[in-house]
């Protein structure tokens, strides 16, 4: 079994010069993908939130990770939205308390904020207070989270490709492909 670092090296440079970006950004990306595996397989459910004009990559992501035909169980991945449809009345720190309150209660086993979007968008508050959210943010260079321009002409492009890698990253550590120890 080899370490996510040596794999996740391996399966970018398999992807050819496609994601030829990733390779020197895999330093940043896998404490960051190690600790959200760690609680993955813990029983934590995944909450995913992002801001509106990331809000298709939310659907995307979704849709995508208990795909039919991936031969695996199916994963705790949910949007926020469906725990509160009304997330852009968020405006106050009393309201991001309420809803993690709530959050609390539904998830016994924990939970673990994914977010997708700018720094300045109010909902990145939610993941912020979490010090294990997954977070992916744009423009602005957060500690523990991956960075990614809003400028980039490439970002849908590589947001995709980002949730490629996290796929096979799962599938890798569910199946024992690698392990997370030492990472």
């Amino acid at each position: 079994m080899q370490q996510l670092l040596k794999w996740t090296l391996e399966t970018i440079r398999k992807d050819g010069s496609l994601m030829s970006w990733m390779e020197e950004k895999r330093f940043e990306w896998v404490p960051l993908v190690s600790s959200m595996l760690q609680n993955l397989l813990a029983g934590q459910t995944i909450i995913v939130i992002t801001d509106d004009d990331r809000e298709w990559f939310g659907e995307y992501a979704l849709k995508k990770i208990n795909e039919s035909g991936k031969n695996r169980p199916m994963l705790p991945f949910v949007s926020i939205r469906t725990f509160f449809p009304n997330i852009h009345q968020l405006k106050t720190k009393e309201d991001i308390e309420l809803l993690e309150d709530m959050l609390a209660q539904s998830f016994s086993n924990g939970y673990t904020f994914f977010y997708v979007g700018k720094s300045t968008d109010i909902k990145i508050q939610l993941a912020k207070r979490h010090d294990d959210s997954f977070m992916w943010v744009l423009d602005e260079h957060l500690q523990d989270s991956f960075y990614l321009s809003s400028g980039d002409d490439l970002l849908d492009i590589k947001l995709i490709q980002l949730h490629r890698l996290l796929d096979k990253s799962i599938n890798a550590v569910l199946f024992a492909e690698v392990s997370l120890e030492d990472e």
